[in-house]
């Protein structure tokens, strides 16, 4: 059949079997990677995701459908999953608009088998896909975690809004000599405490379950300073001690963890709000400029396997990312300090 003739799903199925065919090269051979393998959103079919935590591919369907009607484009991605890559053992479907809380979760469309941690960057990470409605472990934030495992040797680290950890457990496997990992769900850090038992690192890690606010103010107490804080918190939440909106407050999230932070200490700030261009995010960052106690250091992108490639992007982000490659924006700050403090706990007088 000519391609002037072709069917728009024969179309969809063979655009869909370009976009894994991108990926080949990111597999690896033991398979206990994990990577995106179609972002529908970018890659010509909103909202269907389908990613790969070692041999279980997932399926994240966003799209509203009515209740027991099946995705007739399931069937189709199930199998061409089968076929490309043989040595999966099952494909687990999230349907992410669903009341049922079982199927947010996700159902098993085929094996029975789920892994129990992934290997990134030569770190292996505890992982349990059914944890929550999505994975337990963010894809979009790889290339930060080569950062901090490249950047914290010796260094002290404060991850705000753990969730599973990977990013302090990131750290802790770059030879961070303390990383603090905090998050107001403690179920969700009990994953950190496993993925640090795989690798037995040399450095100190603790978790605090606590809201954000009040790890803050009891750190302040403690007058502790880290060389690294990661700012990494949901779009939107809301509790007895204050209020996260990345749209309408970032900047203040900031100035809360700035006090935090030791003389010439980093600051990674993440804002994921999708409709938050990249030059409105450069432009509440540099209001923290002035005065030259906060300066630029770099940006961090999202690996092309999570944006799509040049040839499989067939959709713009509502909002123009640039300079980031996609509305997950990640940018490292330094951060000087008018008392020059250093990291740690404060010094007492002899």
């Amino acid at each position: 059949m000519s391609k002037t003739k072709e069917t728009k799903p024969t179309q969809l199925e063979n655009h869909f079997k370009q976009c894994l065919e991108k990926r080949t090269s990111l597999l690896d051979p033991q398979h206990e990677s994990a990577l995106r393998l179609f972002n529908g959103y970018y890659e010509g079919y909103k909202g269907l995701i389908v990613d790969l935590y070692a041999r279980t591919a997932v399926i994240s369907d966003h799209n509203k459908i009515d209740p027991g009607v099946k995705n007739p484009l399931l069937d189709f991605i199930v199998r061409v999953l089968q076929e490309k890559y043989p040595w999966l053992e099952s494909i687990l479907l999230k349907q992410r608009a669903s009341s049922n809380p079982e199927e947010h979760k996700g159902i098993l469309l085929f094996g029975s088998k789920l892994p129990g941690s992934i290997v990134e960057n030569g770190v292996r990470y505890a992982i349990d896909l059914r944890m929550n409605q999505d994975e337990s472990f963010f894809l979009d934030t790889r290339l930060l975690r080569h950062w901090l495992k490249q950047q914290s040797f010796g260094k002290s680290v404060l991850n705000c809004f753990a969730y599973s950890g990977s990013l302090g457990i990131a750290a802790l496997a770059g030879e961070a000599k303390r990383v603090l990992q905090t998050d107001v769900n403690a179920s969700f850090l009990d994953l950190s405490k496993k993925s640090a038992k795989f690798g037995r690192y040399p450095g100190e890690m603790k978790v605090l379950p606590l809201d954000f606010f009040k790890v803050v103010n009891r750190i302040k107490t403690s007058g502790e300073l880290f060389d690294i804080v990661i700012l990494d918190p949901p779009f939107f939440s809301t509790t007895s001690s204050g209020r996260v909106d990345l749209l309408a407050d970032w900047i203040s999230l900031i100035n809360k963890a700035r006090p935090l932070i030791a003389d010439e200490g980093k600051l990674v700030a993440i804002n994921n709000a999708l409709f938050a261009s990249g030059a409105e995010v450069q432009t509440q960052l540099e209001s923290l400029f002035h005065g030259g106690y906060v300066q630029m250091d770099s940006i961090i992108s999202v690996p092309e396997d999570y944006t799509g490639f040049a040839d499989t992007v067939l959709e713009k982000a509502p909002e123009d990312p640039a300079p980031y490659n996609h509305p997950t924006k990640i940018s490292i700050l330094t951060v000087h300090r008018k008392d020059g403090q250093k990291a740690g706990l404060p010094q007492v007088a002899s």
